[in-house]
């Protein structure tokens, strides 16, 4: 008999109604904060919890703490459906598949050439986009590009899995796991980015030099040098004028984005807005009608309803949790283990535990939301920073998404390239170790530099 593991939504319900009966169970309690009068940090108190009156939630609190989830995680979701339906946009004008046809054409004769290269782009575009399931619609390109030069099906997929995994781990601007997980822990949105675009070339470097490797390895020499067989270099989309004016105006965003974050205190607000910006002045540049526009914007925040709802649900667990004052409960007692222990192995258990619940919850943005309130906070009280424990949440959210069958791009990526989990799993498990290795170096590292800012 197999397990059957439920859906985020099902397993969060699940949560939910478990810590509402936990209420019941759980002494309530405590600790003591202050407002750190230089950043307006909320702070626990280090040994000041203690045991209030227990005030356990009834059924109809169980149920509001969805809609009141929802509505406390409100700028998020909007976020996040604004900033699809802007990408939704960028895709429909053809851009993206136009740059890969580009390169294709410059780089016959010279295809091993192509597997960096095409890596760096899906990687950016993790690191950025977030992008995940929404590169499926590239594999089967990709993939027949992939064995039409004499590789096999698993290099087509994984110049665009690890590529986009790479990035979406270190997410130097990434708004739905870095963006979102900052915010919950009340530090400035993409601060600490140098950091993680070191983070960024350290796992995008691995994964290059694995793939290519194994191309090298086991591409049919006799298909090389040229000779591109079953795949057709005509019907590849060439960059146009629109494309190119596609692409001026998403780096011109970007970089102003990038201004207005260190310089003006850009946060989601100001950031939902130069996408939604971005997204409508691509569609206009990009050749779009404004009924396309519109409609396109629709299918984008839409391809991200069930992130952004998540996030909602999601928050509700710690809004069960502050119903029933055991929020500070469970910090207290998840930070006795550790007590006693280095910092480091603080923050080594923080990625463990995020890895373990990242099978659960397979929503980068929804695990940030169930997360990141009680990480914040035992980053504080075990003497790491919060920015270290956003690197955690990230390596745990990150790492496991190339190799864990719960999820559900993942899962997609394989089928479209017919490949069997057991197959995939067998052939990345080296480099997945190698990515938990040096992640746990990465974290050790942020310890001793005191990353920051707090």
């Amino acid at each position: 008999m197999k397990l059957k593991i439920p859906s985020s939504y099902v397993l969060l319900f699940y949560i939910i109604i478990v810590l509402g009966l936990a209420t019941y169970i759980v002494p309530a309690g405590s600790f003591d904060r202050e407002i750190d009068t230089k950043t307006g940090i909320n702070y626990v108190i280090p040994n000041s919890y203690q045991e209030i009156e227990k005030t356990p939630v009834s059924v109809f609190q169980l149920f509001k703490a969805i809609p009141q989830g929802m509505m406390e995680a409100s700028d998020i979701i909007i976020f996040v459906l604004l900033t699809g339906g802007s990408f939704g946009i960028i895709q429909a004008t053809g851009t993206i598949n136009a740059i890969i046809g580009s390169l294709v054409r410059k780089y016959i004769g010279k295809e091993k050439m192509l597997i960096p290269i095409l890596m760096i782009i899906f990687s950016l575009a993790g690191a950025v986009f977030g992008t995940a399931e929404e590169a499926l619609p590239l594999y089967p390109m990709v993939i027949a590009l992939a064995t039409a030069l004499g590789f096999d099906r698993i290099t087509g997929v994984a110049i665009i899995l690890l590529g986009t995994g790479a990035g979406f781990v270190a997410g130097f601007l990434n708004p739905f796991t870095t963006g979102i997980a900052q915010s919950i822990s009340e530090l400035p949105i993409f601060s600490g980015i140098f950091m993680r675009i070191i983070c960024y070339l350290v796992f995008l470097s691995t994964s290059i030099i694995y793939v290519y490797r194994h191309a090298n390895n086991n591409c049919d020499k006799l298909q090389l040098n040229g000779n591109i067989k079953n795949f057709n270099i005509h019907k590849v989309p060439t960059l146009s004028s629109e494309h190119k004016k596609v692409m001026v105006v998403t780096i011109i965003s970007f970089i102003f984005l990038i201004i207005g974050i260190a310089n003006y205190e850009f946060y989601i607000l100001e950031i939902s807005t130069t996408f939604l910006i971005m997204g409508i002045a691509c569609g206009i540049v990009g050749g779009l009608n404004p009924g396309r526009i519109s409609s396109e914007f629709v299918k984008g925040a839409s391809s991200l309803t069930y992130g952004a709802l998540i996030i909602g649900i999601a928050k509700a667990v710690s809004v069960i949790m502050i119903y029933g004052n055991i929020m500070d409960t469970i910090i207290y007692n998840l930070l006795k283990p550790i007590e006693g222990f280095a910092p480091t192995i603080s923050a080594t258990g923080m990625f463990i535990v995020q890895s373990i619940i990242n099978i659960f919850i397979s929503s980068g943005s929804g695990q940030a939301a169930a997360t990141m309130p009680i990480m914040k906070t035992l980053a504080d009280m075990s003497g790491i920073t919060r920015q270290t424990a956003v690197l955690a949440f990230q390596f745990g959210d990150g790492f496991s998404n190339i190799i864990s069958p719960t999820s559900g791009y993942f899962v997609a990526a394989l089928a479209i390239g017919r490949i069997e989990w057991k197959e995939w799993t067998k052939w990345v498990l080296p480099l997945f170790i190698i990515w938990c290795i040096l992640g746990w170096i990465l974290i050790v590292i942020s310890y001793f530099i005191n990353y920051g800012p707090f």
